[in-house]
């Protein structure tokens, strides 16, 4: 199995999982928070098309994860797998019509849902959203973790993650940049509340609770762009892992990140 990351932020998520077992290939997209347009160039850069994906999985129905989601499913047919929350105020927002309803899929905290030749773990988070649910891969052989948008770390989350050996790990923002950005004080505390997103002290502190030999693989994400930096996203994980920063993997806005092998 492999990832790798489209692009990571506020302006928008989308992270490819494949997974290959014999002659069958299977690829799931985790959120699509683009434009079709501008997706579809995404993952032509990655060696990818819309025409390949076996599904989307929409974390939440926030813009930068949702995205073009309803699009992607009329246009090429890609099945979209959710929640019920996510499914309600996706469509009640952007509309469903001229969309096959066999194309819906519905995902349940903590139902193994397989797809090919991966198979979906999804658990709930603590987010401002209509419920949200991260996710946990696997071929069968390795693990790959995805926290992103989650605004605190409970036990649930850090035994839904035990195991794993990659992470794609949100590193949201520094705190003290937050506190004394111009943000609003509304903006503030709805992102450093319990159901906003993590900080990278967070992050470090959920990242040492799932730490084991088997890990090989962090990539902090969805950083905030006014109010952190590579940098100390990057500390926030070496300082874990026991690494330099030079070894800490970003998935940036822009680029995402590479294919990662597990």
């Amino acid at each position: 199995m492999r990832f790798c990351s489209l692009g990571s932020g506020s302006a928008g998520n989308a992270t490819l999982i494949e997974a290959s077992l014999g002659i069958t290939r299977t690829q799931v997209l985790v959120d699509c928070g683009f434009s079709l347009r501008e997706l579809t160039r995404r993952l032509l850069r990655a060696g990818s098309a819309p025409a390949e994906l076996s599904a989307v999985f929409i974390t939440h129905e926030h813009g930068d994860h949702a995205g073009c989601a309803l699009n992607l499913a009329r246009q090429h047919r890609v099945p979209i797998v959710t929640s019920r929350g996510t499914w309600r105020a996706m469509s009640q927002r952007l509309g469903d019509e001229g969309i096959d309803p066999a194309l819906i899929h519905f995902a349940r905290d903590g139902e193994r849902m397989p797809l090919g030749d991966i198979e979906l773990q999804p658990f709930a988070v603590p987010h401002d959203a209509n419920e949200p649910l991260q996710l946990r891969a696997s071929d069968g052989q390795s693990r790959l973790g995805m926290i992103t948008d989650v605004g605190s770390v409970t036990p649930y989350i850090v035994e839904a993650l035990q195991g794993c050996d990659a992470l794609l790990l949100e590193c949201n923002h520094d705190e003290a940049m937050l506190r004394a950005s111009s943000y609003p004080n509304g903006l503030k505390r709805r992102i450093l509340g319990s159901h906003g997103h993590l900080s990278n002290d967070s992050a470090a502190e959920l990242l040492k609770q799932c730490l084991h030999t088997g890990l090989k693989q962090v990539v902090a994400a969805h950083l905030s762009a006014r109010n952190n930096t590579p940098e100390l996203a990057k500390a926030a994980v070496a300082g874990v892992l026991g690494i330099s920063l030079g070894d800490v993997s970003i998935a940036s806005q822009s680029d995402g990140i590479g294919w990662l092998n597990l």
